[in-house]
């Protein structure tokens, strides 16, 4: 062994610990961030302090309830995209409970991978047992808090503050159609600045909505995606119908999918067959329609 050799091998006995190192650097950065929406505690939560209840079902999926801290949960999108949208992902569950995964996680990772930046919401259930919240002067108010934080922050996410939208699932598609009926511009004299920015989604995309009733379509409705399963309740299968025929009557550009032999609540899942399969590739391709996205 010559001078060098001898010299060397202390650094290269090191080499497997840096390299490992640099592994689990890596993998905690790759962590997606957590963020509450009101860091002090939301409005309307006072009092509230029990932590979140997870369950597990048989297909190893999470469902949520309990819910007095809501926050989004960020999936960046790959650094080499130039034009940035963004959509607030919003899980359903009937306002009980929030399935977490195939309505939220999978498809904010899918979204990440087609080079836009996602958020997963947790927001207050306002139909839990016991629960002191309601769907609009809460749950969507949550949204609302959801939209306007992106916002506020899309320098740090790079992305373009005009380009987020809202994606929600069920009764989160009833929270997503409510932001997009219900919205302003800011307040501008506040002094939080994230409620300076405004509330209103620049598109809606409801998956097998929960319909509000007496919904209102008011001027400056965005873009509408809607799709879900001729199988589903007919309040969804025909109430979509209805709403997407009620939305090109008032001039708003949207698209319709519904497909047959199919139900309720089918999400992203590795197991989905057939076209509704591919439902996200159609949502990818109808943001490409709107110049929100580049090939």
């Amino acid at each position: 062994m010559n001078e060098y050799q001898r010299r060397a091998t202390p650094l290269q006995s090191l080499l497997p610990l840096l390299l490992l190192q640099f592994v689990i650097a890596r993998a905690i950065a790759a962590q997606p961030e957590t963020i509450l929406l009101w860091p002090q505690g939301a409005p309307g939560s006072e009092g509230q302090h029990s932590a979140e209840i997870v369950r597990i079902n048989d297909h190893g999926e999470h469902i949520v309830s309990n819910v007095h801290f809501p926050s989004v949960t960020v999936y960046v999108a790959a650094p080499d995209h130039s034009r940035r949208t963004a959509v607030i992902v919003v899980p359903g569950g009937g306002h009980h409970e929030l399935w977490m995964d195939h309505e939220g996680y999978s498809v904010a990772r899918y979204l990440a991978a087609q080079g836009i930046t996602a958020f997963v919401l947790k927001y207050r259930l306002a139909h839990a047992a016991g629960s002191t919240y309601t769907v609009e002067g809460n749950a969507l108010a949550d949204l609302q808090r959801a939209i306007r934080l992106v916002r506020s922050r899309a320098q740090d996410w790079q992305i373009e503050p005009q380009w987020v939208g809202v994606m929600g699932f069920s009764a989160g598609g009833e929270l997503a159609a409510l932001a997009a009926m219900h919205h302003d511009s800011g307040s501008q004299g506040s002094s939080d600045p994230i409620e300076r920015w405004s509330s209103k989604p620049a598109f809606q995309a409801l998956l097998y909505p929960a319909i509000p009733e007496e919904l209102q379509l008011p001027q400056g409705v965005p873009p509408a995606f809607l799709l879900c399963g001729a199988d589903d309740q007919p309040a969804i299968s025909l109430g979509l119908a209805d709403l997407y025929l009620r939305l090109r009557r008032a001039g708003v550009p949207a698209e319709l999918h519904i497909y047959a032999g199919v139900g309720h609540g089918f999400g992203l899942r590795p197991d989905n067959q057939g076209a509704a399969a591919a439902w996200p590739q159609q949502f990818v391709l109808w943001l490409r329609t709107l110049g929100l996205t580049r090939p």
